[in-house]
């Protein structure tokens, strides 16, 4: 009996280490510049990290190329995280094994946005497009109005960057990916299954991640517009288009122009959690604890995205951190949100920083634009001020 438990107790120990054998995984990763072509960026830190298990770090050698020697498996429930001086912070879902991920120099213009592509190995060539009043920027016209496309890539994984200096007010930009190696293929899948992954960054921070949508037909992912007045609004839609001329057709344009906004949807359990960590950063933004604030709000912002309070928490935090290009981007939601009895309180106060960042920028006209924009909205006796100082700077 007991040399049978014996080898009962051998039979479990081998195949509990072949189990955690099989969760043991090599992840090979290499870390590319988002504005310079094939670029290598070498002593990037990585980091990957997974609820319950030990962290692994390593970092990128002159070929931007890392091992991660795991000890759980690569997937979903992982991430990975990047960071190299003089560049924004990269946080991205695995699974990452054999990928190239692209890593965005820090943005220093109030109104720029970066947005990079990344993929798998397959399709060779996904392209992305930017399309905007009288400008549609892509592989064929890589140069438009304050908006340029830095890299393109045929050859899989990316990156495909575009980067916007200056956004216009009153003007919408929609940002989608065509499947170019599948133009012909109405029914292929492979865009839904290429893992593709969009990273928008603002200032110095990953503000915005999308996933391409699984299990769909389709050749253009339709992925978010920035609104007139600034807002993201979310598409993240899969739909077929037939045009072969790098999309500047009138096909193309009706499918982004006519692409219905996502509501954005949070369950009362979800709702309790936000304004609870909510509270947590208005206490660490007191303590002056200005990192920790903005983890809270944008946790918060995660469980709830019509947490309008959490945003202009948000902006307010970047503003007082130093981040004001976030903080633009922060208060602009905050405005869209707006609802209620505050809701005029709300929108003129964020006017009114908005204001305040451009002022400090010397950016007259724009801060004479928001000034005018709080006043609007409320009467205050500041933005009289305010406003009647920006005209004596010149502004218009």
């Amino acid at each position: 009996m007991k040399a049978l438990n014996l080898i009962k107790l051998l039979f479990i120990s081998f195949t509990m280490g072949a189990a955690s054998l099989t969760l043991a995984a090599d992840i090979n990763v290499q870390i590319l510049s988002a504005t310079v072509k094939d670029q290598k960026i070498a002593d990037a830190t990585l980091t990957l990290q997974k609820n319950g298990e030990q962290s692994v770090t390593a970092t990128t050698n002159a070929q931007g190329q890392a091992l991660l020697n795991a000890t759980f498996a690569d997937s979903a429930d992982a991430l990975l995280i990047v960071k190299k001086a003089g560049y924004s912070n990269l946080v991205v879902k695995c699974p990452c094994a054999g990928m190239t991920y692209a890593i965005s120099p820090v943005m220093t213009n109030l109104d720029g946005m970066r947005i990079v592509l990344n993929w798998g190995a397959a399709p060779s060539d996904l392209d992305s497009h930017l399309s905007y009043p009288n400008n549609h920027v892509y592989f064929s016209h890589m140069n438009g109005v304050d908006a340029l496309l830095d890299v393109d890539d045929t050859t899989s994984y990316g990156p495909e960057t575009i980067t916007i200096q200056r956004k216009h007010d009153g003007e919408k930009y929609v940002y989608a990916v065509h499947d170019y190696s599948n133009r012909n293929n109405t029914n292929s899948s492979m865009l839904s299954n290429s893992g593709a992954k969009v990273f928008v960054y603002v200032g110095q921070t990953l503000i915005r991640t999308y996933y391409v949508p699984t299990n769909k037909v389709g050749n253009l992912w339709t992925i978010f517009a920035v609104t007139e007045s600034g807002e993201f609004q979310d598409f993240n839609t899969i739909k077929n288009v037939t045009s072969h001329d790098r999309l500047e057709t009138a096909e193309f344009q009706g499918v982004i122009n006519n692409s219905t906004a996502l509501a954005v949807t949070s369950g009362a359990e979800n709702q309790v959690r936000a304004k609870a960590l909510n509270t947590q950063g208005e206490t660490a933004f007191h303590a002056k604890n200005f990192d920790e604030a903005i983890r809270l709000f944008q946790a918060a912002i995660e469980l709830d995205g019509n947490y309008g309070q959490a945003y202009s928490n948000l902006g307010l935090t970047f503003q007082q951190a130093g981040r004001v290009a976030e903080a633009l981007w922060a208060n602009r939601k905050a405005i869209a949100l707006a609802s209620g009895a505050t809701a005029p309180t709300v929108r003129a106060s964020s006017h009114y920083n908005n204001g305040r960042i451009y002022e400090a920028s010397e950016q007259w006209n724009d801060a004479l634009r928001e000034y005018r924009y709080a006043k609007q909205e409320k009467q205050n006796t500041v933005y009289d001020n305010a406003i009647q100082r920006m005209l004596d700077k010149g502004a218009q």
